[in-house]
């Protein structure tokens, strides 16, 4: 696991958006996992303005999302397909036959779910996945005590994440119970996997992922079992950490190659 601490979460997010850019020049049908929420409309945003320069081709990748809130449409305002329709997908050219979202309308969950899993590895398995990470540990909707083998499936959400998301609804309106979500053991299987995190709320979080025991009470520290992963974040997120100058060290003395891939 790789830690790379930068100043803000536009820092961050350009030093994330390299990453993208790396895979996409050397392997133009990437497959992408991609996530939703506040922590990555930075990136995508860089990623958009590099497109626009003609820096960045997604004509010929695909894109599988994390998850998405169960009950909820395609056009319901704070459903995930919505969010990435709105934040990335119209201001790239990525075929729609290539974007992958679970269906929060599925009327049988599990095949639906076997479907999606199946559907990953059809395409090839994830290159690079995108995460960002819940206060309390969570990654996808994969909340504290999940199966740190499991695979996609319907997940209740805690009170905790419900409130934590209950800003992305209309008022008054109910944050979902359920969810449909990748597993981690869904999640481990990238090749690659990028990490954001921003502000002082995932400090916590950012420290027992990266330093903590692996445990199913912090699903996020199930990647410090993968081979290849970084943890991006801003200098509050950061504040918990422990070893945050040989973190620092360790990125400004690697090869320039390596930074950017």
């Amino acid at each position: 696991m790789e830690v790379i601490i930068t100043a803000d979460p536009q820092s961050a997010s350009r030093q994330a958006a390299l990453y993208f850019k790396s895979l996409l020049r050397r392997k133009k049908n990437a497959i992408l996992g991609l996530a939703t929420g506040g922590t990555p409309v930075l990136l995508y945003q860089e990623l958009i303005r590099l497109h626009r320069a003609g820096e960045l081709d997604f004509s010929q990748s695909s894109t599988f999302n994390l998850d998405e809130y169960m009950g909820l449409g395609p056009e319901h305002p704070a459903s995930y397909r919505r969010f990435m329709q709105d934040h990335f997908f119209a201001s790239i050219q990525l075929p729609a036959a290539n974007i992958h979202i679970p269906d929060g309308l599925a009327a049988d969950v599990p095949a639906h779910a076997a479907a999606y899993e199946k559907a990953i590895v059809d395409a090839g398995g994830i290159d690079l996945q995108l995460l960002g990470v819940g206060s309390d540990g969570h990654i996808g909707f994969n909340e504290p005590s999940s199966s740190l083998a499991s695979r996609t499936r319907i997940k209740t959400l805690s009170e905790r994440t419900r409130s934590d998301n209950a800003h992305f609804f209309a008022a008054g309106e109910e944050v979902p119970y359920h969810v449909i979500t990748m597993g981690i053991g869904t999640i481990l299987d990238a090749r690659e996997i990028v990490l954001l995190a921003f502000g002082d709320k995932k400090a916590d979080a950012v420290a027992a992922l990266v330093e903590g025991p692996v445990s199913a009470m912090v699903p996020a520290s199930a990647l410090q079992l993968h081979p290849s992963v970084r943890v991006i974040i801003d200098e509050a997120a950061a504040g918990k950490l422990q070893r945050t100058e040989y973190y620092r060290h360790v990125f400004d003395f690697k090869p320039a190659w390596q930074k950017q891939g």
